[in-house]
């Protein structure tokens, strides 16, 4: 591996803060890095110092001499008269320091990137100015991916793909040579790519090692880690402690330090969704009739969409409707909202119904309030399945807290409007969410947490999105649109969807990048059912362990509190629960490999 770019002690600043300070990055030439970080973190300043668009206040970037970099910025200004041809393979719109190449840009090789991007109804002599903005970005995509380059820097390319492009382009850039930078809120996108994670946070870059999964695993360690200093600095406090407990009955109410975070992160997870549950209660909420539709018949202009559909959706269902880019699925939506009659047959409505419709625009928000009080407008108390919350509480949910919460509408960012979309609607207190995309423009962790909501909510779910992780994270169904009058039940969910639309298995789209990886060097790591079995033992032998390791840290604990005065047991008892913290977290470890193995 050769090194192409070094950032050295990069500083950046903006009226509003800090970015980076003094932030010092390395990149081969065949590292694949995902970038995360909430918005407005610094992703793309980042990736526009990287290719020097953007200079830092202080420090310097450095390339390799004639290195090529080709960069997907988040926006775009392709000349509207150009064609397909001018922008893809001429000089209508070209990375800067590349040149048209018409020797090896062929067509055909044109052509295949174009059909695997979503667009095989494109021609090459179709002009830029009449497509649509997801349809511009695509061409673009298209223009770099035909192009070699050492370093390759995509800004969200994941944007108006469908899961079958998606996949394909995952695919494209496993095969594709050099080195690759991208800014993605697509987790499964992040694990069928990436071998490196650098998260965007505090002013600083951190680096991991993996994709997505194992870049949670890393955070989820750091927090562990934290958690253990701060309660060797709580045991310091322990003999003052024990002090104001002797002392005169006002010092006598004392807070309760919090010195097993590390654990609770682990043991206080909370059990898998409980569908039967949630069932239960949305049939409550709901009655016993959702949506009946029979014979239904949607068109698009000349085009139809369904044709003679029946479909029944009941009290808790959580479906996800998946279809390329003009299959239908907003249309449908709209229909299920009331916002559109259908063109044939009959939309029966549960009379206990009340349905809120998440669209793709942001048109609704009110600019002329500030955060809270657009909130507010909807309600001021909200009830979420078994949980009542403030305007305040809920917006805190989604990642609005302290004065962020008086910021005019008119002055957040469009993940951050997207965000509170998703707030107002849940406020209204529907009993049947319809989501068109909502993933779109939301950070990693605003994802999570949103997830984590949709997870106990107890009414019926249909969702339309090219979200892979969301979809088999919160719904139970799967149907599928494929442009041609019918939909389809798909009981192999997102893997049955992709092999339709390819005509093959599933191939890749069942791909770990563990395994794309594995593929290359020939060799097989499926573990066999002896295997298997052997993990299982060893599996329930160590979970035995790590319970009774788990009782000794809390006997220890206890100890710790109740000789808090004497120095010389407390430095004794302090080097045995590391003994023991020791042991626990090689027990965690060997049980995730072996988890792994068991299947």
């Amino acid at each position: 591996m050769a090194n192409i770019v070094n950032l050295d002690k990069v500083s950046k600043s903006y009226p509003a803060g800090r970015i980076f300070d003094e932030v010092s990055l390395g990149i081969d030439d065949s590292d694949r890095i995902g970038i995360v970080g909430l918005n407005g973190a610094g992703k793309t300043t980042l990736l526009r110092m990287l290719t020097k668009v953007e200079e830092p206040d202080s420090g310097r970037v450095t390339h390799r001499r004639d290195l090529r970099v080709a960069a997907l910025p988040q926006t775009l200004d392709l000349p509207p008269a150009a064609t397909v041809r001018d922008v893809v393979v001429g000089t209508a719109w070209l990375p800067a320091g590349f040149a048209a190449e018409h020797e090896w840009a062929g067509d055909a090789g044109v052509r295949t990137v174009l059909n695997g991007l979503g667009m095989p109804h494109l021609g090459l002599d179709a002009a830029v100015g009449p497509m649509s903005g997801g349809e511009r970005r695509r061409v673009a995509l298209a223009a770099l991916l035909v192009r070699p380059a050492d370093l390759l820097i995509l800004d969200e390319p994941t944007n108006h793909l469908d899961v079958a492009g998606i996949a394909w382009l995952a695919r494209h850039l496993l095969q594709r040579r050099g080195a690759l930078i991208v800014v993605t809120h697509d987790r499964w996108f992040l694990d069928a790519v990436c071998t490196t994670t650098w998260e965007v946070a505090d002013a600083t870059v951190r680096s991991y090692e993996g994709g997505y999964a194992a870049w949670t695993l890393a955070r989820a360690e750091r927090v562990r880690v934290a958690a253990e200093t701060e309660a060797r600095r709580q045991n310091l406090l322990r003999k003052e402690i024990a002090w104001l407990r002797r002392g005169p009955p006002a010092r006598t109410s004392k807070p309760k330090f919090r010195i097993d975070a590390a654990n609770a992160l682990i043991a206080d997870v909370p059990p898998p969704r409980d569908t039967v549950s949630l069932q239960r209660l949305a049939v409550t909420r709901l009655g016993k009739q959702v949506y009946e539709l029979s014979g239904l018949q949607l068109r698009a202009g000349d085009r139809e969409l369904l044709s003679d559909v029946d479909w029944i959706v009941g009290p808790g269902d959580r479906i996800a409707v998946l279809g390329a880019n003009g299959a239908g699925k907003t249309t449908l939506l709209r229909v299920l909202a009331g916002g559109r009659e259908p063109d044939g047959g009959r939309v029966l409505r549960g009379t206990t119904v009340r349905p809120a419709f998440l669209s793709q625009e942001l048109r609704e928000l009110p600019g002329d309030l500030r955060l809270l009080e657009a909130v507010e407008e909807v309600a001021k108390r909200v009830k979420l399945g078994d949980r009542e919350l403030s305007a305040a509480q809920l917006a805190e949910v989604f990642g609005f807290t302290g004065a962020r919460v008086w910021t005019p509408v008119a002055d957040l960012s469009g993940g951050e409007r997207r965000r509170l979309q998703l707030l107002r609607l849940l406020a209204t207190e529907p009993n049947v969410l319809l989501l068109d995309e909502p993933t779109n423009d939301l950070d990693i962790d605003t994802l999570a947490a949103l997830e984590d909501l949709l997870d106990t909510w107890p009414g019926t779910l249909i969702v339309a999105s090219h979200d892979r992780y969301l979809v088999e994270r919160v719904t139970d169904t799967v149907y599928g649109m494929y442009g041609d009058g019918r939909l389809v039940h798909l009981p192999g969910g997102v893997d049955e969807y992709l092999a339709a639309v390819s005509g093959t298995a599933s191939g890749f789209a069942t791909e770990t990048k563990a395994e794309a990886r594995t593929a290359e060097r020939g060799a097989d790591l499926r573990a066999s059912e002896k295997d298997q079995r052997a993990a299982r033992k060893e599996l329930a032998k160590l979970e035995r362990s790590i319970d009774r390791l788990t009782q000794k840290e809390e006997a220890l604990h206890t100890q710790l509190a109740e000789h808090a005065t004497d120095y010389t047991r407390i430095t004794e008892l302090d080097a045995e629960l590391r003994a023991v913290q020791r042991e626990k977290a090689e027990a965690e470890e060997q049980w995730l490999a072996l988890a792994e193995i068991a299947g």
